[in-house]
């Protein structure tokens, strides 16, 4: 069956061929995510309207929540579900992928209604202007009418790498992200308006709510898609109503691991809008131009992030396995490759920073604001990605306590209390450094956790050799 042969790129593929299978297919994904991430933001930019631009950076923190929701029940499933692979241990992979799928369903459909309910004074309070608030609540409305399926497609896709489908986890957030692409520029813009070298014939001239609309319907296509793959009867998944259930340490088994990875979406929700707040005070131009310095940073750090999610089914399954040598050496050559990516794409981004941020959005001050932006985000670039190999490795072992601290510590207790004093003490560019000085303490950080985890595991390895 297909579902056994997923199996053997963990077991039997030497690393780099093993690192390669699993992460390329996942940084194509996130290539992919990056463009269709950046489409709402440019398109929305071809308005000329800043308010519009501004208004989808403020409900991106609101929208991160959602992300927040898939990733708890899917990268904790996905960790579970590998480990037991590695452990042998297949009879509950299929009662985890239904407590994953129908949990995270039920915790959309929550969520976006108490968004539709409570839209407006939220959004005032997490620094919409009177100018934006209209257009973040639009915006809003259309992605929280859509919240149970934009869960329900980051959770399979999730729980489908973790059986090791990497390529199919990926073709159904592709076909997805691409429909988004597709669609932006129909409902963003209306008939006639300019678009690359021509004139749009016809469209809905929906604005920053066009852009909501396009999301939504992009994560319906990739649901659809992972229902076939499902369907079609060769996962060792399950999507029956009958096998879900919370008991048997399931929910506990899910939960300690994808909370950490959902709290570090949670974190960067608050961070991003405790920011939109400091910035704020500097006007919607501010606002505006952190939000696509922030954008036009997502090219590196989703590389390095999809890498680092590529291998974490492998951590697991090895960690599972007790292969800890075969864990080690992933570990290694991964961290490895994401340097190089880091240091590559730095380079490039710190000599055309002005012409990159300039392709989102024609206006001086947003460029000016923007370039010195994107300049201290790129700054921590080269080191990061050893960070996100260390935490996703954190996660395929089930070391949530581990993985919590990196995500508390980058976007919580280390890099929010630095954003209030830097404010203080230098104005904007202390809010504009703040996050890579977080950056690079917790990269430290999390080297000294790994290499105690490590040290740890082989003195347990040797031990039992020894008896």
């Amino acid at each position: 069956m297909k579902s056994k042969d997923n199996t053997l790129v963990f077991s039997d593929y030497k690393i780099p061929k093993a690192v390669a299978a699993l992460a390329l297919p996942s940084m194509l994904g996130m290539l992919i995510n990056i463009v269709y991430n950046l489409a709402d933001t440019f398109f929305v930019g071809q308005t000329g309207d800043a308010n519009q631009v501004s208004a989808v950076s403020l409900s991106m923190p609101l929208f991160l929540l959602f992300i927040a929701l898939g990733n708890l029940f899917g990268v904790g499933g996905c960790a579970f579900v590998s480990r037991c692979l590695g452990e042998g241990n297949r009879d509950i992979i299929k009662t985890i992928s239904a407590f994953c799928i129908y949990g995270g369903m039920a915790a959309g459909v929550l969520l976006g209604a108490l968004f539709i309910i409570f839209r407006n004074p939220l959004l005032y309070f997490i620094g919409a202007s009177d100018a934006s608030v209209n257009f973040a609540s639009d915006y809003l409305l259309w992605v929280s009418l859509g919240a149970p399926f934009i869960v329900t497609a980051i959770t399979v896709g999730n729980l489908i790498r973790g059986e090791g489908a990497a390529k199919a986890s990926v073709t159904g957030m592709i076909i997805g992200q691409l429909t988004n692409i597709v669609l932006d520029p129909l409902f963003i813009l209306g008939k006639g308006d300019r678009l690359f070298f021509f004139n749009l014939p016809f469209g809905f001239d929906k604005g920053v709510a066009g852009a909501a609309i396009a999301t939504v319907l992009g994560n319906i296509v990739s649901v659809l898609f992972f229902l076939i793959y499902f369907l079609r009867g060769k996962s060792i998944l399950s999507i029956t109503p009958k096998r879900f259930s919370a008991r048997g340490g399931i929910a506990k088994g899910v939960i300690s691991v994808g909370l950490p990875a959902a709290l570090n979406n949670l974190l960067m929700s608050i961070s991003n809008i405790v920011i939109n707040m400091f910035l704020s005070h500097y006007g919607d131009t501010a606002v505006a131009a952190m939000g696509v310095a922030m954008k036009a940073n997502m090219l590196v750090v989703m590389l390095q992030l999809g890498l680092a999610q590529g291998i974490q089914p492998l951590v697991g399954y090895c960690y599972g396995a007790k292969d800890y040598t075969r864990m080690k050496n992933s570990i290694r050559f991964s961290m490895l490759c994401n340097i190089i990516i880091g240091a590559t794409m730095t380079m490039v981004y710190i000599f055309f920073r002005r012409q990159v941020i300039s392709m989102f959005i024609d206006n001086a001050e947003v460029i000016d604001y923007g370039t010195k932006m994107l300049t201290a985000l790129m700054s921590s670039g080269v080191f990061l990605g050893v960070m996100f190999i260390i935490n996703f490795s954190f996660q395929g072992m089930g070391k949530g306590f581990q993985s919590l601290m990196i995500a508390v510590g980058r976007q919580g207790i280390i890099y929010l209390p630095l954003l209030f004093i830097m404010d203080r003490l230098i104005g904007i560019d202390g809010i504009i450094w703040a996050q890579p000085v977080a950056d690079y303490v917790c990269i430290i950080m999390s080297a000294i956790m790994m290499a105690h985890i490590i040290r740890k595991l082989e003195k347990t390895n040797l031990a039992k050799e020894e008896n």
